[in-house]
């Protein structure tokens, strides 16, 4: 019978301690459903490169074709290459819009020293702290589900010429169980130029023309591009809030001209047409009329 006292006794600590570990896993998933902490952009030098992981388990996975960065100037236009001390904002897309996310980002210069400063927008869903010498900008408690399809938050351009700019990214497709397991944490890096490296290919870009036609409810872009490279369509309304986006073939060297359908619930209004041939970016207003 004490046997029996002893098995019974150790199945119940046994099962206390499961019960702890799994109540302790799921604090940790949640730590940071408002925001994570410094070090975990995936950025060099990092106390944890491994971005997420440390909080969520499996490998990180390569984010270029999930996480899409917009930097915008003052006239809300796309840039590859940013003026000393200017200010611009900053917009991060998941192309997949998981239902529930998460994001951290910075920004370093060639020496991995911190490029410019970030101020986080509560428009736009985002928050930014400082730390370990660098500017973190991250998601808030209530901008981590699919319904803020794009983070906003407003980066000051270095006020001398430092060269290229890297943004660190990594974001969180979480699935909402409570767990540490099941998330996917994808890393990718987005580099802007200084002024005084203007690309050919930028400049013969700006010829992009977009116009909106209200029988097909579809945008129409036409352009001359120098290079070929996979297309990608987002439009956005005054605000900056992401209302359409779409991956489309890869452009051909020359003329080219697309039409992309639109979604029926889009409202009349105006709205801004970014435009991307690989990392080149364009640009446009148009107006829809319904």
């Amino acid at each position: 019978m004490k046997k029996n006292y002893l098995f019974i006794g150790l199945a119940a600590v046994s099962m206390g301690i499961f019960a702890f570990q799994n109540d302790a896993q799921m604090q940790i998933s949640k730590k940071f459903s408002g925001g994570v902490s410094a070090g975990l952009a995936g950025a060099p030098g990092e106390s944890n490169n491994m971005a997420c992981t440390m909080c969520h388990n499996g490998s990180t996975l390569d984010g270029s074709q999930e996480n899409a960065l917009t930097v915008l100037n003052a006239q809300f236009q796309p840039v590859t290459s940013y003026n000393p001390g200017d200010t611009y904002t900053v917009s991060i897309q998941m192309a997949s819009n998981p239902t529930k996310k998460g994001f951290s980002s910075t920004a370093l210069d060639g020496t991995d020293a911190m490029a410019g400063a970030f101020v986080g927008s509560g428009l736009g869903g985002t928050v930014d702290y400082q730390d370990l010498s660098r500017d973190y900008v991250t998601h808030t408690a209530t901008s981590n589900t699919d319904a803020q399809t794009a983070w906003l938050w407003t980066w000051t351009a270095p006020t001398t010429n430092v060269g290229d700019v890297t943004f660190y990214v990594a974001t969180n497709s979480a699935n909402d169980d409570g767990a540490t397991s099941g998330d996917m944490i994808y890393l990718s890096q987005h580099v802007i130029g200084s002024v005084a490296n203007v690309k050919e290919e930028e400049i013969s870009l700006n010829s992009f023309n977009a116009g909106y036609n209200p029988t097909s409810n579809a945008v129409t872009v036409d352009f001359t591009s120098l290079t070929s490279g996979v297309m990608s369509f987002n439009m956005v309304d005054m605000n900056g809030k992401s209302v359409y986006s779409t991956t489309m073939m890869e452009a051909t060297i020359g003329e080219n001209e697309h039409t992309i359908a639109l979604p029926s619930s889009i409202e009349g209004g105006m709205y801004v047409v970014n435009f991307f041939v690989g990392n080149n970016p364009m640009s446009a207003k148009v107006l829809v009329q319904k």
